[in-house]
C-alpha cells in the first residue's frame, strides 16, 4: 500500500487497482495548518474522484488501536469463600434434625414389636416427606418378620404408596423374581431408608434418611437378621455411610454398624431393580450378588 503524497495532500492510502479500486483511506484533515486551502471546485472534485474510487471512512490525527478498544474486560471475579464456614443458626421454621432424630429414636425404641413399629412410622410426623404432597400413607415394610434375609431399598414409589407395601409395583415384581430363584423368596423381610414417597419419585435426601434411621435400626433390631441386602445407591451409601457409587459397591461385603455401635451385620450392595429394567444387561451383576449372598446365608453359623 503505497503512500501517496500530491503536494499538500498527505496520509492517503490507496489499496487496489484501477480496475478493482478496493478501499482507501484518507487523513481526517485534507491539509496541514501550513499549507493554504484548495480553491473550493479543486477540492470537491478531489472529493468526488476518492469517492468513486471507493473511500469509505476518515482516518484520525492520532491512531487508535481498535483491536485493544475492542477487547472485553472481564469484571474482577469475587473474592473466595473462605474454606471454613461458621454454621448460621437454623432459620425459623427451619426443621431441627438433631431433634427429630431425637424424636424418632425415642418412638422407635418404645416399639415392642413390628406392628408397633409400623404404627409409630405411621404417627411420625419428623420425616418432611410426609408433607411434601406426594405420600398418602406410611410404607413401612413386608415379608418375613423373622427372616434371615433384610432387604433394604431406597424408598417407596407410586404402587408402593397407593398400597402400603413396599416393592410391589414393577421393580418389586423383578425383585421377588430374582429373591426366589435363587432360593431366597420366603426368606426376606424388605423396607426402605424412608418410609413415605418423594415428590417426582426422587432419591431420598441424606436428611431424610438420617431422621428414618432409628425406625430402620429398630426393624434390625426386632427380625435379628443374619445378613443385610442393600438395593441401590442411595440405600448402600446412608447405611453404610459411604460416598462410592453403586456400581463400586455392589457385590462387596461391607459390615454394617448401628449408630449406638450395639448392633453389627454383614451387608451387601447391589443394583436397583428399576435400574434393571432400565439396564437389562446388568441383571447378571445383580444375580451374582444374589448368589454369593444365598452362599454365605447357607453356612454353618460360626460358633460364639
Amino acid at each position: 500500500m503505497p503512500l501517496i503524497n500530491r503536494g499538500s495532500y498527505q496520509n492517503v492510502y490507496w489499496r487496489g487497482s484501477s480496475t478493482n479500486p478496493g478501499r482507501v483511506w484518507i487523513s481526517k484533515h485534507l491539509m496541514t495548518s501550513s499549507q493554504s486551502a484548495l480553491p473550493t471546485a479543486a477540492l470537491e472534485s478531489l472529493l468526488a474522484f476518492w469517492a468513486d474510487g471507493g473511500v469509505d471512512a476518515m482516518l484520525l490525527d492520532v491512531a487508535v488501536d481498535r483491536i485493544e478498544a475492542g477487547k472485553f474486560v472481564p469484571p474482577p471475579a469475587p473474592a473466595r469463600l473462605a474454606a471454613t464456614v461458621t454454621a448460621k443458626p437454623s432459620r425459623p421454621g427451619q426443621p431441627d434434625i438433631g431433634g427429630l432424630v431425637a424424636q424418632a429414636h425415642a418412638a422407635a425404641t418404645a416399639a415392642g414389636n413390628l406392628v408397633e413399629l409400623g404404627e409409630a412410622i405411621a404417627r411420625f410426623e419428623g420425616c418432611p416427606l410426609r408433607f411434601e404432597g406426594a405420600a398418602r400413607q406410611a410404607v413401612f415394610a413386608r415379608g418375613r418378620p423373622d427372616a434371615p434375609l433384610m432387604v433394604i431399598g431406597e424408598g417407596p414409589g407410586p404402587e408402593e404408596d397407593a398400597r402400603g407395601e413396599p416393592f410391589v409395583g414393577r421393580a418389586g415384581q423383578l425383585l421377588d423374581r430374582m429373591l426366589a430363584a435363587a432360593g431366597l423368596g420366603d426368606q426376606a423381610f424388605i423396607t426402605n431408608t424412608v418410609f413415605w414417597r418423594a415428590p417426582g419419585d426422587r432419591s431420598p435426601t441424606p436428611a431424610e434418611q438420617l431422621v428414618c434411621q432409628p425406625f430402620v435400626e429398630r426393624a434390625i433390631a426386632l427380625v435379628k437378621p443374619k445378613l443385610l441386602l442393600l438395593v441401590g445407591g442411595a440405600s448402600a451409601k446412608s447405611m453404610l455411610r459411604k460416598e462410592d457409587g453403586i456400581l463400586s459397591l455392589r457385590g462387596r461385603w461391607f459390615e454394617w454398624r448401628s449408630s449406638t455401635g450395639e448392633l453389627e451385620l454383614p451387608a451387601m450392595p447391589t443394583l436397583h431393580p428399576a435400574f434393571l429394567l432400565r439396564q437389562p444387561a446388568a441383571k447378571k451383576r445383580a444375580w451374582s450378588d444374589l448368589l454369593t449372598l444365598a452362599e454365605r446365608l447357607d453356612r454353618p453359623e460360626r460358633p460364639a
